[in-house]
């Protein structure tokens, strides 16, 4: 069998390059019909209500809804009883519902805990990377929505997560629950909460209606349950100051998957290996947002997350594949010339990549910049380009894993965790008002330091290569080429090396014609007209 798995393997690499060439043609494709005139046409939108706000995040000038923050709209008391409260309620139901021994009592979970020696869990990876980020979320957003700073909602953020590893269950308090919950859920609370600020900041009546309200409170639950409950109260909506926005959503299918594996995923060493089968063929949903994109006059980066870009990516294989939010915590504006703008400083960074064979997640921080370059009058190029450091846990699916299982088999915990050094390089070539490409390159290096296990380390990047034409209005087409690569190294395991690709073919719904090219320039530069 692993004569035929390694030929199988072979002609898997030998025909990447042959998708790699179509690929390529494709981009020529687009760039030749890009510079065959049709970026000179103005684009037409249908009517002059959608020239100012074409999608529901965009308006010609975001209105203050009442005044955020101020006076009986800004409470440090609500969100405290909020978050002790909503983690009763949670604790009650995962005790009725789930299993009544891990969730007892808080008040005895509490006794039992506080003593104990903290340590790094065996959860579930999507239990400990997503849903406790997303935990963490919840108690941003109720901090947030009730009038509070982003490092006032970061405190309580991290004061929830603390109470529930000691009273919310009966496992042993977890470091990295601890940083899961408490900085990642802050670095994902924070664009939820800023999304669905925007949402309904952006109601052309000055008010936002039905479907903003709970489009908002379906982003931001924790928003919408304090503008619900609170009556008027924190009916303010968190200013944007009119940051530039650039949105976009699509959906595409797979055509061609490549992957290629060593790794056994029979846990009984006695037994005949069996290699990963991932679904070739799968449908996907991307949601991507760039907010306060640098060059925009008189906008100042004077607040966390005042520049973010955040991406969701939910396919019909695993779910919820993709979360990638970073967000600019402290920085400033610096130009280059008349055609250069960009921002620099120290961004917060959460990611969880899933792609059916391997998995990564880490929530850091990170030195970098984001800047757009006019190269013509018509042509921008866009990027971002970060290295830092986080804590995150990677690994494979299935198989023996990196920890020994308990007596009875349980506790196994398939992926490893540890400090991780990561790099982004993200670019964005804006042709006109017609095409884009785009390239994204990410690396993550999940390291033997701060993990359980001292022995091994993990390497995992992706790269993404997204080339997209607007055929009419705000409607386009996406050819999208996605790999993720990793290699583990262990002492008591196989060094193993795993790759999964695809190419995918896509509807996408744009939320500007210009694909998010910020133009400060003046008119006689190829500038708007005042």
């Amino acid at each position: 069998m692993a004569v035929i798995f390694q030929a199988s393997a072979m002609s898997e690499h030998r025909t990447i390059a042959g998708k790699s060439a179509l690929l390529l043609g494709a981009v020529i494709l687009g760039l030749f019909v890009t510079r065959t005139g049709v970026t000179q046409e103005e684009p037409k939108l249908d009517t002059e209500a959608q020239k100012e706000a074409p999608t529901a995040f965009a308006g010609k000038e975001p209105e203050t809804v009442l005044h955020w923050g101020t006076g009986d709209g800004k409470s440090y008391l609500v969100p405290a009883f909020e978050v002790v409260g909503f983690e009763f309620l949670l604790n009650r139901f995962n005790h009725y519902v789930i299993d009544d021994q891990v969730y007892a009592s808080p008040i005895s979970n509490f006794r039992e805990n506080i003593d104990k020696r903290w340590v790094v869990d065996t959860d579930k990876f999507a239990t400990n990377q997503f849903l406790h980020p997303y935990q963490g979320a919840m108690y941003q957003g109720f901090a947030r929505s009730a009038g509070l700073g982003f490092w006032e909602s970061t405190g309580y953020t991290l004061a929830g997560s603390l109470l529930w590893e000691e009273a919310g269950e009966t496992t042993t308090p977890s470091i990295n629950d601890q940083v899961a919950s408490g900085i990642g859920g802050a670095l994902l609370g924070e664009p939820l909460f800023r999304m669905a600020s925007l949402l309904l900041e952006s109601s052309a009546s000055g008010k936002p209606g039905f479907w903003r309200e709970l489009g908002a409170a379906v982003i931001s639950p924790s928003t919408g349950f304090n503008r619900l409950a609170f009556g008027t109260r924190f009916d303010g909506v968190f200013p944007s100051y009119n940051p530039a926005v650039y949105t976009r959503f699509d959906l595409g299918a797979t055509v061609n998957t490549h992957y290629d594996s060593n790794v056994n995923v029979n846990s009984d060493p006695s037994a005949p290996p069996a290699y990963q089968k991932p679904k070739r063929q799968e449908a996907s949903a991307t949601f991507t947002m760039d907010y306060g994109l640098p060059g925009k006059p008189d906008y100042d980066y004077a607040r966390p997350f005042d520049y973010f870009n955040f991406e969701f990516i939910a396919s019909t294989s695993n779910t919820f594949e993709t979360i990638f939010s970073r967000g600019l915590l402290y920085g400033t504006t610096y130009d280059l010339g008349p055609n250069y703008r960009g921002i620099w400083g120290l961004y917060g960074t959460y990611a969880y990549v899933a792609p059916q064979i391997f998995r990564v997640s880490t929530a850091g921080a990170a030195l970098g910049t984001t800047a757009q370059w006019w190269l013509s009058r018509t042509v921008a190029l866009q990027g971002s380009a970060l290295a830092g450091v986080g804590y995150g846990g990677g690994g494979v699916i299935h198989g023996a894993g990196v920890t020994s299982a308990g007596p009875m088999g349980e506790g196994q915990r398939d992926y490893h965790y540890g400090m991780t050094p990561q790099g982004l390089l993200a670019l964005r070539l804006i042709l006109g008002d017609r095409a884009s490409l785009d390239m994204t390159v990410r690396d993550y290096y999940i390291s033997q330091y701060g993990a359980s296990e001292s022995s091994g380390s993990e390497n995992i990047g992706r790269a993404d290569l997204t080339l997209t034409v607007r055929i009419y209005n705000l409607h386009g087409i996406t050819l999208r080429y996605a790999q993720s690569r990793r290699d583990g190294t262990y002492a008591s395991w196989p060094t193993s090396h795993q790759t999964v690709g695809s190419i995918s073919l896509g509807y996408t719904f744009l939320g500007q014609t210009r694909f998010g090219a910020v133009d400060w320039r003046p008119p006689e530069a190829g500038g708007p007209d005042l």
